[in-house]
């Protein structure tokens, strides 16, 4: 019985051992997400030093907008699985009409459409975790105590930002796994081009997304502000503008 299901398998073996790659191992340290982890720190201590918070409650805002949109997303994912279960005989009819898919019995269909409900719920939850730990954050940055214009922040201060930091850290976390989720997702649904199909798939997304992880401009556009600043190029002696 397992035979019928290897592409299942391999789907959730790849996707625990990217999992475990990009979150758990001591390769996570240089990942472009443990990078953002560091500037939504930085972003909080900037913040108690400053007197006007405005913009930051709008990038919070901001972050919410783009976690209550994927959470959307994933809540129509649900809803299609669960269609998808409900109305299989006519799907199943559809695709034995195409050569390159698969034709399986119609017990494998229900599995796999239960595994594709399981995976959008997962990532719904992820999500809506996120949304709730990016309140906390917004909640956490209005009760840092305020600073004086051109003063410096007090401990209390940046004890407060310290806090709202790591809240939002742990937000970007489960934001990150439900848009994983999402992504893996692609993977799973080649199931109904086969086995093979399946795993191949998603060892083409996971392939993706560790170069994003590893490899990509966003990383080294992160990178570059370790590198030292060219010369500042002297303009005091260049012509006035007509």
């Amino acid at each position: 019985m397992l035979a019928e299901y290897y592409g299942v398998i391999g789907f959730f073996l790849i996707a625990g051992a990217f999992s475990v790659l990009v979150d758990h191992s001591p390769l996570s340290k240089y990942t472009l997400s443990r990078a953002m982890d560091e500037h939504r720190r930085y972003w909080m201590i900037n913040m108690a030093s400053r007197s006007m918070r405005m913009v930051d409650s709008q990038i919070i805002g901001g972050l919410q907008n783009g976690i209550a949109f994927f959470a959307s997303t994933a809540l129509l994912g649900i809803g299609a699985a669960f269609t998808l279960i409900t109305a299989l005989d006519p799907v199943m009819t559809a695709v034995a009409d195409v050569p390159f898919l698969d034709t399986a019995s119609r017990t494998q269909w229900e599995v796999m459409s239960l595994g594709l409900l399981i995976i959008y719920a997962y990532a719904f939850f992820k999500f809506g975790w996120s949304y709730r730990l990016v309140n906390y954050s917004a909640m956490l940055l209005g009760a840092t105590q305020d600073t004086m214009h051109g003063g410096k922040a007090s401990e209390e201060a940046l004890a407060g930002a310290y806090r709202a930091g790591a809240m939002n850290v742990v937000a970007g976390r489960q934001f990150n796994r439900g848009l994983r989720a999402l992504f893996m997702s692609i993977g799973y649904l080649a199931w109904i081009a086969g086995p093979m199909a399946q795993i191949l798939v998603t060892l083409g997304i996971a392939g993706i997304l560790c170069y994003r992880q590893f490899a990509s401009p966003a990383l080294a556009a992160l990178r570059s502000g370790d590198m030292p600043l060219p010369p500042q190029i002297d303009r005091s002696e260049d012509p006035a503008p007509d």
